[in-house]
């Protein structure tokens, strides 16, 4: 499977944040990648804020949201004015101002199963050939056994879900180990894992242009990971503190790139979790597995507000959206 041969021009891909938060805007460069090809990417991600943004546990419910076209009964399409009813702003509301296009939001509450028919129902209804999932950080490649993981929850589910899709899927791991999670070793014997079974599909740095975007956007939003991987593009190295020093990370040249893997290779080789989740009905049922399991879920470090501990540190707490 090669990239460059999985859509022909005037395709239309769907390019996803599929770890919640501010991963939509890591898909911006494989996005203005697939258009030089030719492509008619769009973007999206989560119906998942992270804490900085929503202090609300979990993902919203499309019934909870305002303005969103609904596609399917798990996946809509949000415009700049799109919002939760509580007026809390999606970073995919961001980005679709900044881009002059709607986003795609997925929601996750009703379970692997349902993203699948969400998605599946999307992928007809908007003539989609390709399917891109986007993580930013890596912890999608995590086995569930490393000791800094804390979010395996959504990264998996959407593994899980990509694995049954209509159209051909690709998995991107932009900016490696930006998200403080797995370690700098612990994301190269992932990689590596991945590549023996066959699953690299190769890699894509971020260009001049991409740089040039992506210092536009992030101001708006309330990413740190993918500031991270412009910062390493830029030449940047060392060991650096993010989320007010709750969590370390070694930057190097490789946070600038994005590595294209086979996800059907990581769903049976590498992340051990997914495949216990692909006939949840709901995100509970999901999650509990994860519990069950001794996986770290992101659900349960927002219901116990593990955040507040360091609250007044965390500079994008107190940062506007938009």
């Amino acid at each position: 499977m090669v990239l460059e041969n999985l859509i022909q021009p005037g395709e239309r891909a769907m390019v996803i944040g599929v770890g919640g938060g501010g991963d939509v805007v890591g898909t911006i460069p494989t996005a203005r990648y697939l258009k030089k090809l030719g492509a008619q990417p769009m973007v999206g991600g989560l119906s998942w804020e992270r804490y900085v943004n929503d202090p609300e546990p979990g993902p919203r419910k499309f019934s909870e949201i305002e303005n969103l076209e609904i596609i399917s009964e798990t996946v809509g399409l949000a415009s700049s004015e799109t919002k939760t009813k509580k007026g809390v702003i999606f970073t995919e509301s961001v980005v679709a101002k900044f881009l002059g296009e709607k986003t795609v939001l997925v929601d996750l509450n009703q379970g692997v199963r349902g993203v699948i028919r969400g998605l599946n129902e999307a992928i007809d209804k908007l003539g989609t050939r390709l399917f891109v999932g986007i993580d930013v950080g890596g912890d999608i490649l995590a086995s569930g056994k490393e000791e800094g993981l804390h979010s395996m929850l959504a990264d998996s589910m959407m593994l899980a879900a990509m694995c049954y899709l209509k159209v051909p899927s690709v998995l991107g791991v932009m900016g490696a180990g930006t998200d403080g999670e797995l370690t700098f070793e612990q994301i190269l014997n992932q990689l590596a894992k991945t590549a023996k079974y066959g699953g690299f599909l190769g890699a894509r740095g971020l260009t001049k242009e991409d740089v040039q975007v992506l210092e536009e956007l992030i101001p708006k939003t309330k990413t740190e990971a993918s500031k991270l991987a412009v910062r390493a593009a830029k030449g940047e190295i060392g060991e650096i503190e993010i989320r007010g020093g709750y969590r370390k990370v070694l930057l190097t040249p490789l946070a600038a790139l994005t590595f294209y893997l086979d996800p059907k290779v990581v769903f049976e080789n590498v992340n051990q979790i997914a495949k216990k989740l692909v006939n949840t009905n709901t995100l509970e049922e999901a999650h509990q597995i994860l519990e069950k399991e001794g996986v770290p879920s992101e659900l349960t470090f927002e219901r116990e507000f593990v955040w507040k501990k360091y609250a007044d540190r965390d500079e994008l707490l107190r940062r506007s959206m938009g």
